[in-house]
């Protein structure tokens, strides 16, 4: 949950260099029979291309044109200069991004509009949400403190990307070291409580988001149980 995703460059040619060192055994793919390693080379290679534009958002593609541009470049030559290809490729990908951005933020914005019309949710001057499972009777972190926790965190479609529940170890950290809605909403919590937590995406990773799972603009939904105050 503490580690924060550099923004991301389409960069085909790391990813073609990656994609060739995948080199499999000679199989049996569907209905295309591989013959030689050159064979099972070339679709994987195909196969790979596509699974990573997919991962970055492509949904559709013209075949003439990508089979074109690619017995183009191996017979020596391309109708678009290398530079200008890359231009385009992240041009492109870049809008994909900022689509999947604002996508990212309508869904966000729309569920806490909703989330917080819901008995027992309190919303704060910031935005942040949360529910009560369990009010504690302890003191009441300040920002000066360090904590223990236990905790569960999930998207809006309930993929867990991080949980110290799931490890079956809390964890130790300063108030002011987290996202900011973690570091207010426990100077709210007494020890001993469990409450539920929804954090607009300015309140979590921002614009970036963090690791493999949390997109840019995500709202982030987490249990977290207040164990102790470790001043």
């Amino acid at each position: 949950m503490f580690y924060i995703r550099q923004p991301k460059v389409f960069d085909m040619n790391r990813i073609i260099t990656v994609l060739i060192l995948t080199i499999i055994s000679p199989y049996v793919f569907g209905q295309v029979k591989m013959k030689n390693e050159i064979d099972s080379v070339s679709y994987a290679l195909g196969a790979s291309v596509a699974g990573n534009l997919m991962k970055e958002g492509m949904t559709e593609y013209n075949s003439d044109a990508f089979k074109k541009g690619f017995e183009d470049v191996f017979k020596g030559g391309s109708q678009i200069p290398e530079a200008q290809a890359n231009q385009i490729i992240n041009a492109y990908f870049t809008k994909l991004r900022a689509a999947q951005s604002e996508k990212m933020k309508a869904e966000g914005a729309k569920f806490l509009e909703e989330n917080g019309k819901r008995d027992g949710v309190t919303t704060t001057a910031s935005g942040l949400q949360y529910e009560v499972i369990k009010m504690g009777e302890g003191e009441k972190p300040t920002i000066s403190d360090k904590v223990t926790t236990h905790y569960h965190g999930t998207l809006l479609d309930g993929t867990v990307f991080d949980s110290s529940v799931d490890r079956g170890e809390p964890i130790q950290f300063p108030v002011s070291g987290v996202i900011a809605g973690w570091t207010e909403a426990l100077q709210l919590m007494p020890v001993g409580s469990k409450w539920k937590l929804y954090l607009p995406y300015n309140l979590a990773y921002g614009e970036r988001g963090s690791g493999p799972k949390i997109g840019p603009y995500s709202t982030l939904v987490f249990e977290v149980e207040l164990i102790s105050i470790d001043k």
